[in-house]
């Protein structure tokens, strides 16, 4: 499978992004990593990935981090709202994320990103 196929929004300090890198690799998968703390997402790519994953956004967001809090955000917060604050941290976005083809998962379980493989 070519590199380019297939992308993953990567954490290497996070288990599950860890696992979920190495299910694609022991499958020959070789994907573009995208270590999304050092290179965030932009507001237009978080509402693409929304799309993909066909979820709402405080689905795809990490509630219990502090940041959630220091943000002001809170589960009835417009999407708008978790969007801006995932931009300005992004810890607070969902991992690992495995995307290919216009389709997104969420590693959480690492299996659930055989779905889009």
């Amino acid at each position: 499978m070519a590199v380019s196929d297939v992308t993953i929004w990567h954490n290497p300090r996070c288990s599950k992004s860890r696992e979920t890198l190495k299910l694609l690799e022991d499958r020959g998968i070789e994907p573009v990593i995208r270590l999304y703390l050092q290179d965030p997402p932009t507001a237009d790519e978080l509402r693409a990935m929304r799309g993909m994953l066909g979820v709402e956004t405080l689905a795809m967001m990490r509630v219990k981090e502090a940041a959630f809090k220091e943000l002001n955000l809170s589960r009835d917060s417009e999407d708008e709202l978790l969007i801006a604050g995932m931009v300005a941290q992004p810890v607070l976005i969902e991992r690992p994320v495995v995307i290919k083809n216009g389709k997104a998962a969420i590693g959480r379980p690492p299996e659930n990103v055989l779905a889009v493989l």
